[in-house]
């Protein structure tokens, strides 16, 4: 339910709130609820990946994204993330979002995602977006410009770390025998 309706507020909430562009930082307020909390007493580490869509979201509607992606049958999807913290999130607390796009690959974009109270950086995350098209396909990042706009900024490059996670994180396709540490 938490998440309805925070995503209910985002949904009615983005009209209100500056424009901005998709290369933009995109900054979404936040504050701890009871049902956020887990059994340590701080934000549950689950809570994290939900508002992190929730913030995501309302970027993608403050960009013109969201519209410009659901008139082309478009939708995004996450492909895989990773989440450091550094910090304990508690009860009532007040935070941001800070959501960026940092790059892409050839098949999919790379957002950071940056929990921040008062300056300093609580938690960092990187989320790999790819984008599916209704009733088939994959568009490229190339076509999603062709969607969303030209990129108007300097085109980033993707940390080599990102890269090296990106790498070792991916799956096999099918139903290939996934490699395992553990064997």
């Amino acid at each position: 339910m938490k998440l309805w309706l925070r995503l209910v507020w985002a949904h009615v909430s983005w009209r209100f709130r500056p424009r901005i562009n998709h290369w933009d930082v995109s900054v979404r307020n936040f504050q701890i609820w009871p049902t956020d909390i887990d059994i340590f007493k701080h934000m549950n580490n689950g809570v994290y990946l939900t508002l992190m869509d929730v913030a995501r979201f309302d970027m993608f509607k403050r960009s013109n994204g969201w519209q410009l992606m659901k008139k082309a049958h478009i939708h995004p999807v996450v492909v895989a993330e990773n989440i450091t913290f550094r910090k304990s999130l508690t009860l009532g607390q007040k935070f941001t979002i800070e959501s960026k796009v940092i790059g892409w690959s050839d098949i999919a974009f790379f957002i950071e995602q940056r929990f921040v109270v008062k300056g300093e950086i609580y938690a960092r995350a990187i989320v790999k977006l790819r984008f599916l098209k209704s009733p088939k396909g994959t568009p490229t990042p190339e076509e999603m410009f062709e969607v969303l706009g030209e990129w108007r900024a300097p085109v980033p490059t993707l940390p080599k770390w990102v890269v090296d996670w990106d790498n070792a994180a991916g799956l096999p396709k099918g139903r290939e025998a996934a490699p395992s540490e553990w064997a």
